[in-house]
């Protein structure tokens, strides 16, 4: 979907009474808050709009408060939807530490012809608050609702999807949410599984420093293992930092980096031959 095709409210409020009352969308997973991760994973809409009390995020968004305060998802969801312009939504609860571009991706691409494209968890339910919907039968149902109930607080999210046309797409993984402590430790077990803890570094890295670069990893490994055999251990940290250092003077970018790494690669091997 191209740029500005779609806006993004994530709902940042509620009591987390499960997890005693604390703050949230603050907890960190892998280092980073679980509204910067959801933030992170929807850079490309065109307007961000979080539903909630005001709090540092890693980037600019807009902010909103359901009426009244602690009114509830429906509420929440309105409040969000009228700072919107786009004609696609994506809802997005703020506690979903494993959610991607690439899964917000298909949640746009998921509509087609329906009016709303909901991600079902592994036990097959509907997650209504990991969705992309189209604005105007969003709207629609909100306005039938505020008229049938005289109001939008504590009404509960199904009334107001109930009667939309959804698609729907199967990710247990990013539909997973942090409701418990349990959950909020789970999440952070899975980021330090082998298959996913170097990814989630790298990710959290580029988040924290402000980079938006694809890194071809193994590329980069191989350099700093032909660098610590070649050379000496020491060496490894310190050529992939000088490559990044090069790529940077270069304008930055996926080419800069990687002709650096292909010179300091080639580099690392004639040094080691002559061994």
């Amino acid at each position: 979907m191209t740029p500005g095709a779609y806006d993004a409210v994530i709902l940042a409020g509620g009591a987390a009474r499960r997890l005693g009352g604390v703050d949230k969308p603050a907890l960190r997973v892998g280092g980073r808050a679980l509204l910067d991760r959801v933030l992170d994973a929807c850079r490309g809409a065109g307007r961000t709009v979080v539903v909630g009390p005001r709090r540092p995020t890693v980037r600019p968004v807009r902010w909103a408060r359901e009426q009244p305060p602690g009114g509830g998802p429906v509420a929440a969801v309105d409040a969000g939807i009228r700072q919107t312009t786009a004609p696609v939504v994506l809802v997005l609860s703020a506690d979903l530490p494993f959610l991607t571009p690439e899964t917000v991706e298909a949640l746009l691409t998921g509509i087609e012809d329906a009016e709303g494209a909901v991600l079902i968890d592994s036990d097959g339910r509907e997650q209504p608050l990991v969705a992309a919907y189209r604005a105007e039968p969003l709207r629609r149902e909100i306005a039938l609702l505020a008229t049938e109930h005289g109001g939008l607080g504590g009404l509960p999210l199904r009334l107001l999807v109930s009667e939309l046309a959804l698609a729907r797409l199967q990710h247990p993984t990013a539909s997973f949410d942090c409701d418990t402590w349990e959950d909020i430790t789970t999440a952070r077990a899975r980021i330090r599984e082998h298959g996913n803890v170097l990814d989630e570094w790298i990710a959290a890295v580029k988040a924290e420093l402000g980079i938006d670069l694809d890194v071809d990893t193994a590329a980069l490994l191989d350099l700093a293992r032909d660098a610590a055999h070649g050379v000496a251990r020491p060496a490894a940290p310190l050529t992939t930092f000088l490559v990044g250092y090069a790529a940077a003077q270069k304008g930055g970018g996926p080419e800069a980096l990687a002709a650096a790494t292909e010179k300091a690669a080639a580099l690392a091997v004639r040094w080691a031959e002559e061994r």
